[in-house]
């Protein structure tokens, strides 16, 4: 249990960019929708029907009703969703060092100045001083505080679209977009949580972009013993 807790304070929340531009999207009553896939080739696939789910759940939640069929309905919600291959970062980090910077190693143009302690054959200690760093790095390899460390990971580009349009007529009423970075390729993970950012204070400020923060990834902690 406390493993699993320190995993989950270490994780950060899954943030999304959220686009929404409106044009008259008309108030829920009275009016049905259908989920439809955006791309064909989602069209009748398992995964999209689990997704088609979740955008269902939520225009109900907001007062719309789900027609029988698509034609049957007032309004056609278009979805889509996707996730890249992902690309490397490098990231560097040194230790809790005020004085350490992982651009210039160890800060301040002229160096400065750390007390160091020895220890006499007779038992007194006494207290020197040690000139420590430049600007460019000296002092990477101080033994008192060790060095930068590097670590590399993959991140990746996550996205749903969404539009509703009138059936009648064609007539475009909403565009929406929510896009994440992560360290997750897991659509299974990441479409819930674009699904929920999309919906937050839906149908939000036509032409604004807004964060929306999203609760961690939930990871299973096995103790090997």
């Amino acid at each position: 249990m406390i493993l699993a807790g320190l995993a989950a304070c270490a994780t950060p929340a899954f943030k999304a960019d959220v686009s929404r531009f409106e044009s008259q999207l008309p108030a829920p009553q009275g009016e049905s929708f259908a989920v439809v896939a955006d791309d064909p080739a989602l069209a009748g696939g398992l995964e999209f029907s689990q997704y088609a789910d979740m955008v269902e759940e939520q225009m109900v939640r907001l007062g719309y009703a789900e027609a029988a069929t698509p034609e049957e309905a007032t309004l056609l919600v278009r979805f889509d969703y996707g996730v890249d291959n992902g690309r490397e970062r490098v990231r560097t980090t040194g230790f809790h060092d005020p004085f350490y910077s992982p651009w210039y190693g160890y800060r301040g143009y002229s160096g400065f100045v750390r007390p160091r302690y020895y220890r006499t054959r007779d038992g007194r200690i006494i207290r020197t001083r040690s000139y420590y760093g430049g600007r460019w790095g000296y002092g990477f390899n101080d033994p008192w505080f060790g060095g930068p460390e590097v670590r590399s990971y993959t991140v990746y580009t996550s996205g749903i679209d969404m539009k509703i349009d009138r059936t009648a007529t064609g007539e475009r009423l909403f565009e929406g977009k929510a896009q994440a970075l992560s360290t997750s390729n897991r659509l299974q993970y990441l479409v819930p949580n674009l699904v929920e950012a999309m919906f937050t204070d839906f149908p939000g400020n036509s032409g604004e972009t807004v964060r929306i923060s999203i609760k961690p990834e939930e990871k299973t902690v096995r103790r090997i013993d």
